[in-house]
């Protein structure tokens, strides 16, 4: 399809103009975490480190950092072990009731964040009798974590077909072996791929958290809501939400590096 002068630049204009309505703004953000002036004049009216030495020395802030860190780890963990062990009983056999399962993996995903964080909050409560804590809010981040990375093994599994692992037993090599020696291998870069947009997801999460997290502690998403009016914490909250979008950012970048060098070859 080709196109006329006129019409390229006015999709390069809408182009350009989409990509400033979402980056100017963590543009300003960026800024503000340097400027000198604490009411966020526009334009900034100096340079200064102040808010970042305050930030690292800020105990709130510090906690919700390893609370959204020890939360995404482990809500990681579990949705690699669970979302691939999902994803081969699904590609690999055929079995009733397979499409439906399959949905109901992916579904999470696509419920409303109030939704499912006032579900699990009365079934941690109601039915259960769990105190809410960082372990009832590793379970509910895992519960769409898990799509992530089944979505990320399912598609690598459909693209490589079971004719190497076929060969590899037909040579003689037991199940464990293959997976280690075959499977695992071209799974790698798909799985680290998976676990890193995992840990994203986990670590800017703020609806379902806020229904699943015991009193007292913060993540960091919640840590900023909460200071985001607080005059005296502003700035401090420019710097924390920097980190956040580079937290954010790097994983994402890493994963669609990962899944673009795996399309070629699946090598890291």
């Amino acid at each position: 399809m080709t196109f006329s002068r006129t019409t390229r630049r006015v999709l390069l204009v809408a182009l350009a103009l989409g990509l400033a309505v979402i980056y100017f703004p963590l543009l300003v953000v960026f800024l503000n975490s340097f400027n000198s002036d604490t009411t966020f004049g526009w334009p900034p009216g100096g340079f200064t480190l102040e808010w970042w030495g305050r930030a690292a020395a800020n105990d709130g802030a510090l906690a919700a950092l390893r609370t959204s860190v020890e939360a995404g780890l482990a809500a990681t963990a579990i949705a690699l072990v669970l979302g691939t062990m999902a994803a081969f009983a699904l590609q690999r056999y055929k079995f009733i009731g397979r499409n439906p399962i399959s949905l109901l993996i992916v579904l999470p995903i696509a419920l409303p964040g109030i939704v499912t964080g006032i579900a699990l909050n009365n079934a941690f409560r109601t039915i259960l009798g769990i105190n809410l804590g960082l372990f009832t809010a590793i379970v509910a981040h895992a519960t769409f974590c898990i799509v992530v990375v089944f979505n990320n093994v399912v598609a690598r599994l459909r693209r490589l077909g079971n004719n190497l692992e076929e060969a590899s037993m037909d040579l003689g090599a037991d199940g464990i072996t293959t997976f280690r020696l075959v499977t695992f291998p071209m799974l790698r870069s798909a799985l680290l791929a998976g676990g890193l947009l995992a840990f994203a997801l986990s670590f800017d999460e703020i609806i379902v958290t806020t229904f699943t997290l015991g009193a007292g502690l913060e993540t960091v998403p919640i840590w900023i809501y909460g200071n985001l009016f607080r005059p005296n914490q502003a700035p401090i909250v420019n710097v924390v939400a920097v980190v956040l979008i580079l937290a954010s950012t790097v994983p994402v970048y890493l994963a669609q590096r990962l899944s673009g060098d795996s399309a070629s070859g699946g090598r890291l």
